[in-house]
């Protein structure tokens, strides 16, 4: 298999010959064998290639070519490709030698430098030989000339091939080792194979390279020289390589570069022998709690071999050494359920501690508030929850002096108040009296909020305590013949219309799931919530004594259910009661019947909060339910909105010590399609700790519920989708949700950029903008970012906010506009650029513009989305793919992002790179098929991927240092969860 991929590779050449010399249309088969007898197979006097037909008969064997069915005709491929690595990577270290061997022999310059690369160090090719030298009047480092152009305009740049030796050498051959389109070569007396140029002793001839693009961003072009030390026929020849890159940038690129070259950061997670804890004064008078402990929180506290335990399981180590090994390894079932889950969360919160220690900060001084009791310590990044701070949380200073000292005191700081990017502390007497000096200098330590871990515990052991296994592991309904669901006449009209919605909240109230949960599952936008909402109404007044509590992974979604409930009016709002979490700021409070009085957060007594109808929490804030003592029959109804946004363990507060699994009805709503939480360790998410067994369970038990609406359990709500033109839901309605959406969207909104004059065609309101970026980093931090697709993404931006209001298209607000990037740095980045640009920075209301994470942008939508992948480089994408970061191999990313625009959506990317993600490729070739394409020339995609794979062959190996983090908080820095 090996000797055919060269004489494959050999046939490419072939065919590249016939197109210099614009014969590749030439299609009769004898023809053709006499051109490659007489002018190829002996074109450079030694060993004779292999004959013709073997050639055609590798080829065809590897789709490269095809004969009609006289044999008379040889029909060559519109787009070859050598597939030479694949075949590399399958054979082992002899022949790997062997095909090196017959490359050479043949003479095969582009294939043996692609074979060589994988057994050589790239200085073995850059390097001068034989006295014969490859130079340039720019600097030149590792055989790579950089070339930097601020206009499109043609640049030349001069090779200069020199003999420095003391004999004549023959310049044979140059080429580059892929298609170039913005790069053409020449030389003053066309040295080809057929006409060598002698070159004697310090004589130096030119060879000249132009570059010209239009489109701002990247260009390599590698170049192989050829020679001989004399002009015997079998002489061996050498070669020497060149690589170019050209950056065709902006003033605004040169301003958003690296502001100091990159330099991996090691975080330092070594702890003093011997630690003494000096008590701060925590923030009184902000709760009163009436709501007595009857069943207290136990602290679950990780065992100390857990970290050893995350090492070597990193490690690889087998499970006759881990005991915690086979415990992730075995199915999960109710029998182990609780012991799985904690030490998932125990590998998860192992983690966390490690992840948080990157906002350490050395060096840093104090400030008196005007209060005095308090400290004022500025944080920038903490208003992004960067990391996330809290009223109640605390901090941990120790002396600068003081840190390396094998026996230290740490102050702890519990925040007081948070004010943007400052926290003001409260410490003990003695910090203030004794300790603190003007100007004296600390180290800053944040901390793990560990309620949510602690709850998450308790619950996975109540379930398995009140014996939640046909919740949780649902075998089957309770009855074989349940009741059909009562004909209802529900409150919105709208969903009485709807089959899929209406079905659904009868067999709610009907209970029919029973014990399993009822699952609403659908993408944004095709009415979840509103289900939800009206079947909580609905359950309310149709079942007697009925109690429901209303849950949501965040406030922002427990809030929208309250809001919904009450401003109906089909439910007494007095008879509605939201539970805030006491860490909760009370300016971020809505004015409704809560637990917020004043500017105090207060818990009633059970028995008062028994006496409302409808409780709405969030999951975590449900957990006080449980502390309290709420009795296990008092919810008649668990509803969890939003239930693909948090672990199972986190749900799972919710339900457990609150539902009883005999007469209770839990209903979970989301989209699995969409991202999920946040998680930190890749051992825990390896192992699960992200997946909905819950979901997963009960759609085992009823195999069908993907292929069609409502059955039982299970309701699909594909029918709707939220206000979104048909073209931006094309490709995520394919690929994730079968073709079943179907756009509702008012049409006046939805065609709102249709004639916008920027688009590459009219009626089509999605864009593809292809750049040939570049990935970077700088300073210590890993976060990828591309200036050349900030450069574009800004251009937009301008156009749409300073050139609108023309041709019918309406003024668009910056709080309409949201930009998405995978990366934190990239965020960072675009921000700047947007400061930094004179018109947009004064632009009225620019600050309610939003860039950020996908994940920042998960539930929400714009009237106009514009996305930068960033990522430009081959080597970087096994970082994507182990790590589950950045845009490439992760589905649910990428249907976020897409399912963000309602009028317009513009995607900036590299389309070499992200035409290896199937997804992705989907979505070019869309925009293309249907003319939504611009930017660097599609055609130029596939001779870009070769190079591509032949750099990657060079040993360029990654940069990324290893690191204790995890990758989602080098790479991303996401914020925080702060919102319980």
């Amino acid at each position: 298999m090996g000797i055919e991929a060269v004489v494959r590779a050999i046939g490419l050449d072939f065919i590249e010959m016939l197109e210099e010399t614009n014969r590749r249309s030439i299609t009769d088969r004898n023809t053709l064998r006499d051109i490659y007898n007489q002018e190829f197979r002996d074109r450079d006097g030694g060993v004779k290639d292999p004959n013709f037909s073997r050639v055609i008969f590798a080829l065809r064997n590897g789709n490269k070519a095809r004969l009609s069915r006289s044999g008379r005709h040889v029909y060559f491929n519109t787009n070859v490709r050598n597939l030479i690595i694949y075949y590399w990577l399958t054979v082992n270290s002899k022949t790997k030698q062997l095909l090196l061997q017959v490359m050479l022999v043949y003479n095969n310059i582009t294939h043996a430098y692609t074979v060589a690369s994988l057994l050589f160090p790239r200085s073995f090719f850059v390097a001068d030989k034989h006295g014969v030298q490859v130079s340039s009047e720019l600097y030149m480092e590792s055989g790579k000339i950089r070339i930097s152009v601020d206009r499109a305009e043609v640049y030349e740049l001069k090779l200069f091939v020199e003999n420095t030796g003391q004999e004549a050498v023959y310049f044979t051959y140059y080429t580059a080792l892929h298609w170039l389109q913005y790069f053409t070569l020449e030389d003053t007396r066309r040295v080809t194979r057929n006409n060598p140029l002698r070159l004697e002793p310090r004589e130096k001839y030119v060879v000249t390279v132009r570059f010209k693009s239009c489109h701002v961003g990247v260009y390599s072009a590698t170049l192989a020289f050829e020679f001989k030390q004399n002009a015997q026929p079998t002489t061996r020849p050498f070669h020497i390589v060149r690589f170019i890159e050209v950056e065709y940038r902006t003033k605004l690129a040169a301003l958003l570069g690296p502001t100091e070259p990159y330099k991996p950061l090691r975080l330092n997670i070594s702890e003093p022998e011997n630690c003494k804890v000096d008590e701060g004064s925590p923030p009184e008078g902000y709760v009163q709690n009436f709501l007595e402990n009857v069943l207290p929180l136990g602290q679950y506290t990780p065992p100390p071999d857990i970290p050893e335990l995350a090492k070597l399981l990193k490690d690889g180590c087998s499970s006759r050494i881990l005991r915690g090994k086979s415990l992730l390894q075995s199915p999960l079932g109710f029998h182990n359920y609780a012991e799985r889950f904690d030490l998932l969360l125990y590998l998860e919160e192992c983690q966390m501690h490690v992840d948080i220690k990157r906002y350490n900060k050395d060096q840093v001084t104090l400030l008196k508030d005007y209060d005095k009791r308090l400290m004022v310590l500025n944080l920038p990044g903490v208003s992004e929850n960067r990391p996330s701070v809290l009223r109640g949380d605390h901090l941990l200073l120790t002396k600068s002096e003081e840190v390396s000292f094998s026996n230290v005191t740490k102050y702890k700081g519990y925040v007081h108040k948070v004010e943007l990017d400052r926290v003001k502390l409260g410490f003990s007497r003695r910090f203030l009296d004794q300790v603190y000096l003007d100007k004296m200098k600390f180290r800053v330590e944040f901390t793990v909020n560990r309620l949510p871990l602690r709850l998450q515990h308790r619950a996975v052991h109540m379930a398995v305590q009140h014996k939640l296994r046909d919740v949780l592991f649902p075998v089957g309904s309770r009855s074989l013949n349940p009741a059909s669901p009562p004909g209802l006449r529900l409150f919105d009209q709208q969903l009485q219309r709807n089959p899929e919605q209406y079905s659904a909240v009868c067999n709610i109230v009907a209970g029919t799931s029973k014990p399993a949960p009822y699952l609403v599952f659908g993408p944004p936008g095709t009415g979840k919530t509103v289900t939800i909402v009206e079947a909580i109404k609905q359950v309310e007044k149709n079942i007697p004594g009925a109690c429901i509590l209303a849950c949501a992974p965040s406030n922002s979604a427990a809030d929208q259910l309250c809001e919904k409930l009450i401003t109906s009016q089909h439910v007494d709002a007095r008879k509605i009661y939201r539970l805030y979490a006491s860490s909760r700021d009370p300016k971020d409070i809505p004015k409704n019947i809560s637990n917020l009085e004043g500017e105090m957060i207060v818990f009633p007594c059970k028995e008062d909060l028994m006496c409302y109808k409808i409780l709405v929490s969030t999951l975590v804030t449900a957990g006080r339910l449980v502390t309290g003592g709420f009795p296990v029959d008092h919810f008649s109804h668990i509803f969890v909105d939003e239930a693909g946004h948090a672990i199972e363990s986190e749900t799972i507060i919710s339900v457990a010590g609150l539902l009883n699994a005999e007469t209770g009805q839990l209903v979970l709503a989301g989209d699995p399609k969409q991202l999920g939480p946040i998680l930190r360790s890749p051992l825990a998410i390896n192992h699960g700790l992200g997946e909905k067994h819950v979901q997963t369970h009960t759609h085992s038990f009823y195999p069908l519920a993907d292929n069609y609406f409502c059955f039982k359990n299970i309701c699909s709500l594909k029918k709707l989708l939220f206000l979104s033109h048909p073209s931006i839901l094309k490709v995520p309605n394919e690929l994730f949700y079968d073709g079943e959406l179907v756009a509702c969207a008012n049409e006046i909104s939805s065609n709102q950029y249709c004639t916008w004059e920027h688009l590459p065609k009219r009626g089509f309101p999605v864009i593809f903008h292809g750049v040939p970026g570049k990935d970077e980093r700088e300073s210590n931090s890993p976060s990828f970012f591309n200036i050349f697709e900030i450069e574009i993404i800004v251009d937009y931006l301008k156009k749409l906010l300073l050139t609108q209001a023309k041709r019918g298209i309406s003024r668009i607000s910056p709080r309409d506009i949201g930009i998405i990037a995978p990366y934190r740095k990239q965020v960072e980045k675009i921000r700047r650029a947007i400061k930094s640009d004179e018109d947009l920075e004064k632009y009225m209301c620019i600050e309610d513009l939003k860039v950020g994470s996908v994940e920042e942008f998960q539930g929400q939508e714009r009237k106009v989305i514009l996305v930068s992948a960033v990522r430009s480089s081959k080597e970087h994408i096994i970082l994507d793919e182990t790590f589950n970061i950045g845009f490439l191999r992760n589905e649910k990313r990428f249907n976020v992002a897409l399912t963000r625009a309602k009028a317009l959506f513009i995607m900036v990317g590299n389309p070499t790179i992200l035409r290896t993600d199937e997804s992705w490729g989907r979505f070019i070739d869309f925009c293309f098929e249907q003319g939504g394409y611009t930017g660097i020339s599609f055609t130029s995609v596939e001779g870009i991927e070769e190079v591509e794979k032949r750099l990657l062959a060079l040993n360029i190996q990654d940069e990324r240092m290893e690191s204790e983090e995890s990758a989602v908080q080098q790479y991303v820095n996401p914020e925080w969860r702060h919102d319980y």
